[in-house]
């Protein structure tokens, strides 16, 4: 059966889940996204690479790191995971500028078992004191294992591309205007963009408006004013590419929350 629970406390996002037959869309965070595998094995493609994470694995993922997801067989899989704003990680790891996991899956138990228990902290409403106390803890161990690098900057017009992007996410996507102003063909752009990101300007594009619309459940608890600031056509609309992205509704994931 599947089952997707989100909890929210000092900050990050909680994420309970078990799969069998559901698959992630091709997708990115704008967090950073650390989990760990309970039972069975989590498959994922990852930068042009299949990434197989049995179980005691810990998954690291970087802030627009394009991946699916899915159940490596018939037995599904468990794991935990969790979603760290960027600002929120290099605040507490006391670092200026992003940075990056050099590896997207490590085995280390005292990581695994750190993150475990931030993830259990917030999902079953411990106080917030505590879950920070212990967010602090998984920092130190990601620091002291060396399993981050300083960050490469995007490249000048990806990111010119992307603001772009962000700037016009309740319409449609203006592609001849982007291009335009970076003074490249649509199909020079659309093959630029996706050698650089992992995914297609379009995709990215649904990707921030799925993105913001969880920011706007979050703050606001409002489903129809996400539908509305977003630019989707309808609840159902929102609902099809939220689900595809977070495995449940819009209305789900609020209920959750609360």
């Amino acid at each position: 059966m599947e089952q997707f629970i989100y909890k929210k406390s000092a900050g990050i996002t909680a994420l309970s889940a078990s799969i069998t037959d559901f698959t992630y869309k091709k997708h990115a965070h704008k967090e950073y996204a650390i989990g760990v595998t309970l039972r069975g094995i989590q498959q994922y493609n990852l930068d042009g690479s299949l990434q197989l994470s049995y179980q005691n694995g810990v998954m690291l993922f970087n802030p627009e790191q394009a991946h699916d997801g899915m159940a490596h067989d018939k037995a599904g899989l468990d794991y935990v995971m969790l979603y760290i704003e960027p600002q929120l990680l290099l605040e507490v790891m006391e670092k200026k500028d992003i940075v990056r996991f050099s590896t997207p899956i490590v085995y280390d138990e005292r990581l695994e078992q750190r993150i475990i228990c931030l993830s259990n902290a917030i999902l079953s409403g411990k106080d917030e004191a505590l879950c920070s106390e212990l967010f602090l803890s998984l920092t130190d161990s990601l620091i002291q294992t060396k399993h981050t690098t300083d960050d490469k900057k995007d490249h000048a017009l990806i990111k010119k591309a992307k603001d772009m992007i962000h700037s016009n996410l309740g319409n449609v996507l203006k592609l001849d205007e982007i291009c335009k102003e970076l003074h490249l063909s649509k199909y020079q752009f659309i093959r630029f963009f996706k050698a650089h990101t992992g995914i297609s300007p379009y995709q990215y594009f649904l990707n921030c408006k799925i993105e913001r619309a969880k920011q706007l459940l979050e703050k606001n608890r409002d489903i129809y004013s996400a539908v509305a600031e977003c630019g989707f056509v309808d609840l159902t609309h929102l609902n099809k590419h939220f689900k595809s992205v977070y495995g449940t509704t819009a209305f789900e994931f609020i209920s959750h929350l609360n």
